[in-house]
């Protein structure tokens, strides 16, 4: 039986990436087309989301979103979540229908089709490199001034140790919040390191959830708040983590 098990498990891990790759190479005209310009980007967006709905429910997902404030159309906003798994990304696409750009690792870039897009719409950084964090905060405010919205997973990456419920956050998305001024739009996704976590052998068909939870201002804030607000965001989403372990 636990023959059968990885074998199942090693056959839906490739299905992941098989339904990735798939809708991009039968798009990628339409796509490329969609990057030329910023004034084309939420067009982009808008297949982008199709594609991570395809994503989910290919996998045999189901998504259920909770919102205690809704995201307005037009506004920008930095949005922040736990990071455990790929998926991830997918589920944030669904969540938010607010056109964003996702500030992440470089090393995403080098996936087979999906980087090629990923490095041409998101923002890149190398976290080893000080010059990169800097490129990182020109062109979030390029982005920003343009009327989007930015997507940071402020814990910086996904923690080695599965048990951790909530790592550390890193500064990046609170110090861009407070320069122009948008509120934080924390949110939670406590299942998706059940459902897809980055150990290879692991994960099942389910119940994907999220849940918004209310925006945090940043009207009025200096860099000098940036730590308190870090620490706020962290606790706010740490204890609706907390909630749904509990359950």
């Amino acid at each position: 039986m636990k023959i059968i098990k990885y074998f199942l498990w090693i056959l839906w891990r490739i299905w992941f990436y098989i339904l990735m790759g798939v809708p991009i190479i039968v798009f990628s005209p339409v796509l490329i087309l969609s990057i030329l310009s910023s004034k084309t980007y939420p067009q982009f967006f808008f297949l982008a989301r199709l594609w991570a709905k395809f994503i989910v429910l290919g996998m045999g997902f189901y998504y259920k979103i909770e919102r205690e404030q809704q995201m307005e159309k037009g506004e920008s906003y930095m949005l922040v979540a736990n990071h455990t798994s790929m998926a991830d990304i997918m589920l944030m696409l669904i969540v938010s229908k607010n056109p964003f750009v996702f500030v992440g690792k470089k090393e995403l870039a080098n996936i087979p089709i999906f980087g090629f897009f990923y490095k041409r719409t998101s923002i890149l950084v190398d976290r080893n490199s000080p010059k990169s964090r800097h490129e990182v905060f020109v062109r979030a405010q390029k982005r920003l001034s343009e009327g989007l919205s930015i997507c940071i997973f402020p814990e910086g990456g996904v923690p080695d140790d599965e048990t951790v419920v909530l790592d550390e956050f890193k500064d990046g998305a609170f110090r861009l919040a407070i320069e122009h001024q948008i509120p934080i739009v924390p949110m939670v996704f406590p299942d998706n390191k059940k459902r897809f976590s980055y150990t290879f052998f692991s994960g099942s068909p389910g119940l994907m959830r999220a849940k918004v939870l209310p925006f945090i201002t940043t009207e009025g804030l200096t860099l000098n708040d940036k730590k308190v607000l870090k620490d706020e965001t962290r606790q706010v989403i740490y204890h609706s983590l907390l909630r749904y372990i509990k359950k």
